[in-house]
C-alpha cells in the first residue's frame, strides 16, 4: 500500500510499503497506534509510546481553528481509512501538503511552543 511517511525533522515521503503488522511496526519503531486526526478517511499511525520512550518530537497536530492539541513524537505514517477502520488503504500524494514543513519544538517551563523549520 501507499503511505505517506513523516520522519522528525525531515520531508514526508511516499512509499509503498507491505500491508502487514510487521512491516507498520518497523516503520514507526514499535507497536502501534492508529489515530484519526482529519476529517478524511485518513489514519496517522505512530508508535504507542512514542512519548513515553522519549523518541523526538515530530509534528502538531491543531484543531479546526489552527490551535496546537497533541504532538506526535517520533517517526508516523499516513495511510487511507477504510469505512469500518480495522483495515489500511493507500493513500494519495494530495495528503503529503499537510505535514511537508518540518517543525521545532521548545519547551519554556510546562509549555511547548511549535515553530517552523524555516522562519
Amino acid at each position: 500500500m501507499q503511505v505517506v511517511i513523516v520522519e522528525p525533522e525531515k520531508k514526508p515521503r511516499v512509499q509503498s510499503i507491505e500491508d502487514s503488522l510487521a512491516s507498520m511496526q518497523k516503520i514507526v519503531g514499535g507497536t502501534i497506534q492508529a489515530v484519526y486526526p482529519f476529517d478524511e478517511p485518513v489514519a496517522l499511525i505512530c508508535n504507542d509510546e512514542g512519548k513515553l520512550l522519549s523518541l523526538p518530537l515530530n509534528r502538531a497536530l491543531r484543531d479546526s481553528d489552527g490551535r496546537v492539541y497533541d504532538i506526535v513524537a517520533g517517526t508516523f505514517f499516513l495511510c487511507g481509512a477504510t469505512a469500518s477502520s480495522d483495515r489500511f488503504d493507500s493513500l494519495t500524494e494530495d495528503f503529503l501538503k499537510r505535514f511537508s514543513a518540518s517543525e521545532q519544538f521548545v519547551r519554556v517551563g510546562d509549555a511547548v511552543f511549535v515553530l517552523p523549520e524555516h522562519l
